[in-house]
């Protein structure tokens, strides 16, 4: 099999399956452990659903490393400000510090809620101005083992 650079195709898919998708982060997580001896990996999903089955808000991340990070927290407009999104956090923290997390990591914008992290003890790192422009990224850090 020749897999030389030339003859490699670069495929463009914007909206990969989640097999394809699924390929990519598993090799990277086996990669990160192999070369960290970190090995314990477990994915963290949290969801809030109403009585008739809608889907109304929901917390994706992962915990590796001792480190709890949230990929992304959602509530709907209709919930937001009714501490939905302390109770998806609540337990995500919660679940990290049950499997030994001395901490957690999360990006947001300067767009969405950075108030509502510094409340729950987050702190700013890093940050990327204009991005978009007009706004910044944000990078945040929480320490539970303090």
């Amino acid at each position: 099999m020749d897999r030389s650079p030339q003859s490699l195709e670069i495929v463009f898919n914007p909206l990969p399956d989640e097999a394809l998708s699924r390929l990519v982060s598993e090799h990277v997580v086996k990669l990160n452990m192999a070369r960290t001896g970190a090995s314990d990996w477990h994915p963290v999903g949290f969801f809030l659903r109403s009585p008739r089955g809608e889907w109304l808000g929901g917390l994706t991340g992962y915990i590796w490393g001792r480190w709890l990070h949230v990929n992304f927290v959602w509530v709907s407009d209709a919930l937001r400000g009714q501490g939905h999104g302390t109770r998806l956090m609540d337990a995500a923290e919660a679940m990290a510090v049950e499997r030994g997390s001395i901490g957690a990591t999360l990006e947001t914008f300067t767009s969405q809620a950075p108030g509502f992290y510094a409340k729950r003890g987050y702190s700013v790192f890093g940050r990327i101005d204009d991005y978009p422009p007009g706004h910044s990224k944000l990078f945040l850090s929480k320490r539970f083992d303090v």
